[in-house]
């Protein structure tokens, strides 16, 4: 009977140890992501977002951008925050006064986008040409004189973390050639934060480029990391000339 005893308190206090060690574990681990989204218990963030650029009415907002604010909106709720969702038209305050999530280019609809560009992300440059609508117009970026265009089978998008000249809060923006490439962004950074945190830690900006491959079968299944353009991508580029990336080998001539 007393051996019975004795081995369910050591029972008992094994239990009550593993635990305590799981609580401790989640709550350093929530820490470091409060840390790496800027995030604390009860605060707000804002999620700004482009209008549906085909669509004739005014707050009206892809689906798939939806979508990637439903991720988003999770991110904050896991950190004990509230996230407020602002149109492109509507003013989203000063930088660093909130964490901010910025979802959709410059290209679709978003004038945040194009002001973060414009003033903090210099060394990313978006462009379109072609027919005005956006599904058939050839839409691109480049960064440090590489092109990512948009091609049947594959997209791409921007995703950055940033500070303005104050630091306060972080911005991060999900700024895609398409809005199912703002989808995957979001989840790449809902599913990968921890690896982004380990490397950048919770201090540091970051910009990559995401590449999205056979978008039309795959959805965000199939999403990689085409380049880390960090050390570029803050800074004001030169008038160059612009190469396309993976450019296909001539054949040598005879």
């Amino acid at each position: 009977m007393v051996d019975l005893l004795i081995n369910l308190l050591a029972s008992v206090i094994a239990g009550t140890a593993v635990w305590l060690a799981g609580q401790v574990l989640r709550r350093r681990r929530l820490a470091r992501e409060r840390a790496f989204f800027g995030l604390t218990e009860g605060a707000s963030c804002l999620l700004v977002v482009s209008r549906h650029a085909s669509s004739p009415r005014e707050h009206s907002v892809h689906r798939r951008d939806v979508a990637a604010l439903v991720e988003l909106a999770t991110i904050a709720r896991e950190c004990g925050a509230r996230a407020d969702r602002v149109g492109e038209a509507e003013p989203a305050g000063e930088i660093g006064r909130q964490t901010e999530f910025c979802v959709g280019g410059p290209l679709i609809a978003n004038p945040r986008s194009a002001v973060h560009l414009r003033t903090i992300l210099r060394g990313v440059t978006f462009t379109s040409s072609g027919p005005g609508e956006a599904s058939e117009a050839r839409l691109a970026f480049t960064v440090d004189g590489k092109e990512y265009v948009r091609t049947p089978d594959t997209t791409y998008v921007v995703l950055a973390r940033f500070w303005g000249p104050g630091r306060g809060r972080p911005v991060f923006l999900l700024a895609g050639l398409t809005a199912g490439a703002n989808l995957a962004a979001a989840r790449y950074l809902a599913g990968r934060h921890r690896q982004l945190e380990r490397r950048y830690g919770a201090d540091r900006p970051f910009c990559l480029v995401l590449r999205i491959v056979e978008p039309a079968a795959y959805g965000t299944d199939f999403t990689d990391v085409a380049a880390d353009v960090t050390g570029v991508a803050f800074e004001a580029v030169p008038a160059r000339t612009t190469e396309p990336i993976d450019p296909a080998p001539q054949p040598s001539g005879q």
